[in-house]
């Protein structure tokens, strides 16, 4: 199903989406850290820092920076690569997948009010 929205629809449903998750209570993510968020879950695994650098054209720092604050939600989890220790591996959690779920469907319900 695609839902056309006129370009004051668009920013209304992204303004609606963003006031509900600033009042939920739950990790209030930046711009930045909900887009490597996504781009974990929605792209296939593997997902490493210095592979989420490149594919998203930031500094290896940025993402670490992202990967913490993420992390200490519980939202995404690190280990070391096994094959090559210079990797870190970023791994989805049942956390970061509720999460999303409950994004998805906030602004699926959002984008319906709109009609």
């Amino acid at each position: 199903m695609t839902i056309e929205l006129r370009p004051t629809e668009a920013l209304k449903l992204w303004h609606d989406v963003s006031l509900e998750l600033v009042r939920d209570g739950e990790a209030d993510l930046t711009a930045r850290q909900m887009t490597i968020l996504l781009t974990i879950y929605l792209d296939p695994p593997p997902h490493t820092v210095r592979g989420l650098a490149a594919q998203l054209g930031v500094t290896k720092p940025v993402i670490t920076r992202a990967l913490d604050t993420m992390g200490r939600a519980g939202l995404v989890s690190r280990r070391r690569d096994e094959a090559d220790k210079r990797n870190v591996v970023i791994q989805r959690t049942l956390e970061g997948s509720l999460y999303l779920d409950r994004l998805s469907d906030l602004i699926a319900t959002k984008a319906q009010a709109l009609r």
